[in-house]
């Protein structure tokens, strides 16, 4: 039986939490009476157990079972780290 989870790539926007990240993903949709393709975005809380990322890195998340109030998402990846240089 295959992989039931839901999986979403988005980047992280607040680190300043205990082994948890914010994780903005964001998605186009098209409007239904006017065409205009527009960009819609979540925020999602996910746990991070080595409070390894950063702000500004590219991360997929997984569904899992509650971890808190607000925490239901894994950080299973960091897809790409965020550019430091320009600070």
């Amino acid at each position: 039986m295959r992989e039931r989870r839901k999986r979403l790539v988005g980047s992280v926007v607040s680190d300043k939490m205990d082994k948890t990240v914010v994780v903005k993903v964001e998605r186009l949709q098209r409007h239904r009476l006017y065409g205009k393709v527009m960009k819609k975005s979540k925020k999602f809380k996910a746990h991070d157990a080595y409070n390894s990322c950063q702000v500004g890195d590219m991360v997929r998340i997984v569904e899992s079972r509650p971890l808190s109030k607000e925490k239901r998402w894994v950080v299973e990846e960091i897809v790409k780290r965020a550019d430091k240089s320009i600070e």
